[in-house]
């Protein structure tokens, strides 16, 4: 039986997940209690008290929908209405093909957003321990810095063991003192994405000297040590620390953040460089730029010294160096029922990074559903997971099933995952008009293409099947 009209449900998290859920439920009819712990609680990585702050890349990745799993889920969040996706849309910058945020103009239109909305009260101040046992609905949204009292509660309920891997925040570099007779604009292949020109990148070159110097530097270089607890908590591959990719061997960043494809230097353009780095803008005024791919532990005087042996970047200041923080996360296919409840607490609903799914907009997509849940539960209307051939149903498959088991019934190998391909139902290769298979690279683009579109012709139907059920 649904509860009172008045009733609200109660999200704890103002993170980009927690904000895209309340906005969600909100926008369903259901009032809607926000609790933000900062800035009477502070954390390792936020600098401000702004809700669905960046603390890592200002980068929400490709924003192709035709044929990059990213930029579908982008697609899908702007047609289920996400206020992730218009504040980004917003306030984009250059980034060539992907959608990149000026920081602080998208976090102050998601405070507005929600500040503004009659449905929703934000309060601030941590939440610690389990919620209090009149809060009949809610969700929890806390992200990767789970505050430690939330995170031993859930734990002792759960009888869980806690889940931890670490991630690492890339520099961020003043334009002004980038030396541009060394470095260059260009995007990869000169590909120009939303609000870019096709020359959205800081390039700087090195050759093989230079970047068989540069590896032995961070290679050797002081590192952020660990305390004991932490040694063996494992690193999302998505986000590995240079160092890191380093030490796995010394081509490893030429074929990663440091490839040279797709690049021209105009100061030299009959040498091609052996290994480039990026940087991309990071705000509005296009005052600063951060290192692409280049989350590290160095210590910060370790950071100032190698880095500036990148060349263009000899005389470089940053306005942020790069960091280090933990990340937790639960195992969610043991833990949760298919729309995001806790099974031993059905009152208690998880989304964002806690859950699992790795990147800004994987998390906002899985509080766009727990706010869709959630609400659709206090109104007594049925809200069932969209399908796995859609981006957002692939994710919950992600955290929700769909994983090896052993014997003994126990959930093995769940870890971070962003949305891709490999998350969707397979689908057969499409065919030329001759009716002769594609092959190679078309024949891969072509699949891409089909899988976007099945999606989104899927998603039509979920989206107006749930209309119809909600009136």
């Amino acid at each position: 039986m649904a509860r009172p009209e008045n009733d609200p449900i109660h999200v704890i998290g103002g993170g980009l997940a927690g904000s895209e859920a309340a906005w969600q439920a909100a926008e369903a009819g259901v009032p809607v209690v926000l609790h933000e712990m900062r800035p009477e609680r502070a954390t390792d990585a936020h600098k401000t008290d702004g809700l669905a702050e960046l603390v890592c890349s200002n980068s929400f990745r490709s924003d192709d929908a035709q044929s990059n799993a990213v930029g579908l889920l982008h697609e899908e969040m702007r047609r289920c209405g996400s206020v992730i996706m218009r504040s980004a849309d917003l306030h984009k910058l250059p980034a060539g093909g992907a959608l990149a945020v000026d920081r602080d103009g998208f976090s102050d239109e998601v405070t507005r957003a929600l500040h503004n909305h009659p449905l929703i009260g934000i309060e601030r101040g941590e939440v610690a321990g389990l919620p209090p046992e009149g809060w009949n609905s809610v969700i929890v949204a806390t992200g990767p810095l789970t505050s430690p009292a939330l995170s031993a509660a859930v734990l002792e309920l759960t009888g869980e063991e806690g889940l931890a891997f670490f991630d690492a925040i890339a520099p961020i570099v003043y334009k002004e003192s980038i030396n541009f007779d060394i470095c260059w604009f260009q995007s990869r292949y000169d590909k120009a994405g939303p609000g870019g020109t096709g020359a959205d990148y800081i390039n700087c070159p090195l050759d093989r000297d230079g970047y068989d110097a540069f590896i032995d530097e961070l290679l050797e270089g002081e590192k952020t040590e660990f305390k004991e607890w932490e040694e063996s908590t494992p690193y999302f591959d998505g986000c590995l620390p240079i160092e890191i990719m380093a030490a796995r061997g010394r081509e490893t960043l030429r074929h990663g953040p440091m490839k040279p494809v797709g690049l021209t230097n105009p100061h030299d353009p009959m040498v091609k460089p052996h290994a480039i780095v990026q940087l991309r803008q990071d705000n509005a005024l296009g005052t600063l730029y951060n290192m692409v791919g280049f989350q590290t532990k160095l210590k910060y005087a370790e950071q100032s010294r190698v880095l500036r042996m990148i060349p263009g970047l000899e005389g470089a200041e940053f306005a942020r160096l790069g960091g280090l923080h933990r990340n937790t996360f639960i195992n969610s296919p043991a833990l949760l029922d298919s729309e995001l409840r806790l099974r031993v607490q059905p009152r208690l609903r998880f989304a964002g990074q806690v859950t699992g799914v790795e990147g800004y907009v994987e998390s906002a997509a899985i509080g766009l559903l727990a706010g869709r849940f959630a609400a659709g539960e206090r109104l007594g209307t049925a809200v069932h997971a969209p399908p796995g051939t859609t981006a957002l149903g692939a994710l919950m498959h992600h955290i929700t099933g769909g994983h090896l088991v052993t014997d003994s019934g126990k959930t093995r190998s769940f870890q971070p995952m962003n949305v891709n391909f490999g998350l969707f139902p397979t689908i057969d290769a499409p065919k030329t008009l001759d009716g002769k298979r594609l092959r190679g690279k078309e024949r891969g683009a072509a699949r891409k293409r089909a899988y976007t579109a099945r999606a989104l012709g899927d998603l039509a139907g979920w989206l107006g099947r749930e209309q119809a059920a909600a009136e």
